[in-house]
């Protein structure tokens, strides 16, 4: 519901803190750990979740995330477990909001009422569906707001005054700042254009922009969260998580957290 997100920013505010949105991708490399990183976020300094749906063909991410899909999916990972994920959480935390993170094709295959229907019911708060621009997404729009739930957008460096106003309209919770043109995992924007960028976006919106795409080191983060309301990293914490396991990637993610709110 919209509710966890919007108390969220104010609480954050109220603290002169922006806010730590984590990514990690529902179901990598099992259900289990997975689940089990989930639920260890909000304890390691997590304001907000994206969990990731798996998708063969993710086309705005980068070899990580990728990779990280196509293990999920290895697992036996289907929208549906993605939403059990998140049901699971909220027996243990009814406050930390979750953000469905992916693409269309899952959500059309199960259909925009349904899938808004089983998020409402799994305690998912929005979703941020990469490639559905405004033009194509009035169905899922609709089914959203019957539910209370949040359609986030993106808004990228080539996202001009003319077509900012689209991509806001709608748009609920906060509008995702892609700080580069291209893949996940890239290299950051640099910090005078992003903070242009948040300034502009924020002016069209009226809502709480986070930036994302690119940020891996907690200097990064805090550099980030003196312009924004909120920082998103993924690559950095999906790929720890690969390759040392989920103490690592909570210890990482503790600390790009408490980076981003001494910021």
């Amino acid at each position: 519901m919209t509710h966890r997100i919007d108390t969220t920013f104010s609480t954050l505010k109220a603290q002169n803190k922006a806010a730590f949105v984590a990514y990690i991708m529902g179901g990598d490399p099992d259900r289990e750990t997975s689940q089990t990183v989930l639920k260890a976020l909000p304890d390691n300094g997590v304001d907000i979740i994206e969990l990731g749906m798996p998708f063969t063909d993710p086309a705005a991410d980068g070899p990580t995330i990728e990779e990280a899909g196509l293990r999920s999916l290895k697992a036996g990972t289907t929208l549906t477990t993605v939403l059990e994920m998140a049901k699971a959480f909220r027996h243990t935390n009814d406050t930390t909001p979750i953000i469905i993170m992916g693409y269309c094709n899952p959500v059309h295959h199960m259909g925009y009422e349904n899938f808004a229907k089983a998020a409402k019911a799994s305690g998912v708060d929005g979703a941020i569906i990469v490639d559905l621009p405004p033009e194509e997404d009035m169905d899922l729009r609709t089914a959203f707001e019957q539910q209370d739930l949040a359609l986030i957008r993106l808004a990228t460096p080539t996202t001009d005054d003319k077509r900012l106003p689209r991509v806001v309209q709608g748009t609920k919770g906060f509008v995702y700042y892609v700080s580069v043109a291209g893949i996940t995992g890239k290299a950051l924007g640099q910090q005078a254009a992003v903070s242009d960028a948040v300034s502009r976006i924020k002016k069209a919106s009226g809502l709480p922009v986070v930036v994302g795409f690119g940020v891996k080191t907690p200097q990064q983060a805090k550099a980030i969260a003196k312009e924004a309301d909120g920082v998103v990293v993924g690559s950095a914490i999906v790929k720890t998580l690969h390759e040392d396991g989920p103490e690592a990637a909570l210890a990482l993610v503790k600390s790009l957290a408490d980076a981003t709110h001494s910021a």
